[in-house]
């Protein structure tokens, strides 16, 4: 049984940081790729940022510079570190881990808002 545990949401005002962290466990296939998703309210879930097995990243033009994605070394655990959070980048922010059969697994989101 695939499980994402997320946590590291919450409140915070404008100019303030945070941490997500995703712990993934389970699965008997190994992991290409971990990544946070965002879907703020009326909106369609967007990319944030991902990173592969190699250590790849990418991240949305609205979010670079100011978040940064990374894994620990057994590379089960992805934490988006984000900084300069502005109104904006309030939304249910989703951990979605890619493994290496093509099976997507899906955190049950957490919630980050920021005030202005």
């Amino acid at each position: 049984q695939v499980q994402l545990v997320e946590s590291g949401g919450g409140l915070v005002q404008a100019g303030g940081s945070l941490r997500l962290s995703c712990a993934a466990s389970g699965s008997i296939f190994s992991i290409t790729r971990m990544g946070w998703y965002r879907q703020a309210p009326g909106k369609q879930r967007e990319l944030v940022a991902r990173i592969t097995s190699g250590g790849t990243t990418n991240y949305a033009d609205s979010v670079k510079g100011r978040f940064t994605i990374s894994r620990d070394n057994a590379g089960n655990t992805v934490t988006l570190q984000m900084t300069g959070l502005n109104p904006e980048d309030t939304a249910v922010y989703y951990c979605q881990v890619l493994y290496s059969r093509g099976i997507f697994a899906w955190g049950q989101g957490t919630q980050v808002i920021v005030s202005s």
